[in-house]
């Protein structure tokens, strides 16, 4: 079985080279040729010039793309996949397996797309951020044919730790919208519960304490509490990505008519820290938010 990965970002590199190191004949594309670099030379691996190349080198294509546009260029381009099924001079891949984040729609529009050349299409967004994608604990989120999706489920469990179907087409890119609602409105509510607690002259790094041994527990505090207490933004997860995800959240909310206030106020507080410059560090930074609103830094030792 030879594969393709295309996207070798934050989360596409560390997932690609985990299905390197399970043995499979492997072909990379990177728009920026830098992010390839820990790709050469290794066994069994080539480093395409399109996306169409590595589609017709590879049984199952792998795609983990930054936004809608990103993976229409891909997908649709003048050298993306699907030209790759269109060319009857080369090989086409049986089936591809997007992990971006995206709307439902674009995922519906491209599996059609792919379908009229006989390409088997999943939306397979992904939970958990850079250290999950190096470990191999991602939770694929997938939508499209089951049976499919049973073909996949090996090299999902090699870059994951576990793969839940959710249903037809586009099934996967609505989950995973309605989960990055709740995982950033936890996130803001950390921030806010962190920033009271050190202005009230409490300790921030008890108060985790307190959370991981009662109801407040979550991922978030888990993951991201450590981060805001010692200052360290190191993007992860970047902040405007996450707005990204609200934005879209926000779009499939509006097309069912469902009434979301909570992610409205959590929107608006991303944009904020987009606006003030943070949208290229990890999201924990917007924390940043509130300890400009009320002039307290959470970490900071109070004056005595």
């Amino acid at each position: 079985m030879k594969l393709a990965f295309i996207g070798l970002g934050t989360m596409g590199k560390p997932m690609a080279l985990n299905l390197h190191k399970a043995g499979y004949p492997l072909t990379v594309y990177n728009r920026n040729r830098d992010k390839t670099k820990d790709f050469e030379g290794l066994p069994s691996v080539r480093i395409a010039a399109s996306p169409a190349e590595a589609a017709q080198q590879a049984d199952i294509v792998f795609t983990m793309l930054t936004d809608d546009r990103a993976v229409e260029e891909v997908y649709l381009g003048e050298q993306g996949i699907v030209s790759a099924c269109v060319s009857s001079a080369g090989s086409k891949p049986r089936i591809v397996v997007d992990c971006s984040t995206i709307y439902t729609e674009t995922s519906q529009k491209l599996a059609q797309a792919l379908a009229a050349y006989g390409v088997e299409m999943l939306d397979a967004p992904v939970t958990g951020s850079e250290p999950q994608a190096i470990e191999g604990n991602l939770t694929f989120i997938v939508g499209g044919k089951s049976e499919i999706f049973d073909q996949c489920a090996p090299f999902f469990n090699i870059m994951g730790k576990k793969a839940v179907y959710m249903g037809g087409s586009g099934a996967g890119s609505n989950t995973k919208l309605a989960n990055n609602m709740l995982v950033a409105a936890n996130l803001l509510a950390l921030a806010e519960s962190l920033v009271m607690i050190q202005k009230a002259g409490g300790d921030p790094e008890r108060f985790l304490e307190v959370l991981a041994g009662g109801g407040g527990r979550s991922g978030m505090a888990e993951m991201k509490g450590p981060k805001m207490l010692s200052r360290d933004f190191s993007a992860q997860f970047m902040t405007q990505l996450m707005h990204k995800d609200l934005k879209l959240a926000n779009r499939l909310a509006e097309s069912l008519q469902v009434p979301v206030p909570v992610l409205s106020s959590v929107k608006q507080v991303f944009q904020t820290a987009c606006n003030s410059g943070w949208g290229g560090e990890d999201m924990s930074a917007v924390i940043k938010c509130y300890e400009e609103w009320t002039g307290t830094v959470v970490g900071q030792k109070a004056d005595n």
